[in-house]
């Protein structure tokens, strides 16, 4: 993709960064809650600027925003020292957010910024790395497959009155 970046988000990226989570959660879970009231509060209680800001500013955690031209279109979080859940691996991190805005990803440029994150990732030098994704969302699944990652085995979890599956992946280095 032409000009693009990705860089280490600052606090001063928390709005762009509360923006895009929104906007990203909205549509890739939006249409799986009943209520929309429901979506509503947890998207306003979890990705508010606020809570960004304080995110960004926790040593265990490293964002990167992604840029076409001057555009934010994308971010991804890891959260360093996250044991893989319902296991012995204590060495690990979690990836817990990856979000390309969706038009980025219709037109194809969002493959190559995922791609980008993770060779930010790489450089990190972390043993495992694990993350949720929603065991219905084959196309994700397909990504973190081609990147190495398998199926380590599945986690409930509950927002409201809806409940979720999801996979954990899990990558080795």
């Amino acid at each position: 993709m032409e000009n693009h970046t990705i860089r280490k988000a600052v606090p001063a990226d928390a709005k762009f960064i509360s923006l895009l989570a929104k906007i990203n959660f909205s549509e890739s879970f939006g249409n799986l809650f009943i209520s929309e009231e429901e979506l509503r509060q947890y998207i306003d209680k979890n990705f508010s600027v606020e809570k960004m800001e304080s995110s960004l500013q926790k040593s265990e955690n490293i964002f990167w925003i992604a840029y076409v031209k001057t555009l934010p279109v994308g971010y991804a979080k890891l959260k360093k020292d996250i044991p893989v859940p319902d296991t012995n691996y204590s060495e690990a991190a979690e990836l817990q957010k990856l979000y390309i805005l969706k038009d980025y990803i219709s037109e194809g440029n969002g493959l190559e910024l995922k791609i980008d994150f993770f060779e930010e990732i790489q450089k990190l030098n972390i043993k495992r790395i694990w993350l949720k994704e929603l065991h219905t969302d084959q196309h994700a699944i397909n990504f973190y497959k081609a990147q190495d990652f398998h199926k380590h085995h599945t986690q409930s979890f509950t927002i409201g009155k809806e409940d979720f599956v999801f996979n954990i992946m899990m990558k080795t280095f």
